[in-house]
């Protein structure tokens, strides 16, 4: 995960907590919506992957409060003080790290398989 948290914030230009986070609360999104053995698959090749998962579900009432899918994910991620560009160029960052770690084709899955995340790859 620090490899990642490291990459993304520097690819990204945010700070490392907040790409921390930002991973949590993306790769929770994957898991819930996406094909599921495609995204284990790509988050058993992140060290780390699963406590920032964990850590990005237990964000209290609120998230509950939100609902799901792509929209409820936008807003968490707003509300860390991220904006519709950011957010997408950390999308990208992530779909880029995505492959070089499960390869093309299983992250072009993931990525068509999701609901949502074309617009952003």
């Amino acid at each position: 995960m620090d490899e990642l948290t490291a990459w993304l914030a520097s690819k990204a230009g945010i700070e490392r907590a907040m790409a921390e986070k930002t991973i949590g609360i993306i790769l929770g999104y994957l898991r819930s919506e996406g094909p599921s053995d495609k995204v284990q698959a790509l988050i058993d090749k992140i060290p780390g992957a699963e406590a920032a998962i964990s850590a990005s579900e237990n964000s209290g009432g609120l998230t509950r409060l939100m609902g799901g899918g792509l929209m409820a994910v936008g807003t968490r991620l707003m509300s860390l003080g991220l904006g519709i560009s950011d957010i997408q160029n950390i999308a990208r960052e992530l779909f880029r790290f995505g492959r070089d770690k499960v390869g093309e084709d299983q992250m072009g899955a993931i990525i068509a398989e999701t609901p949502g995340l074309s617009q952003f790859a």
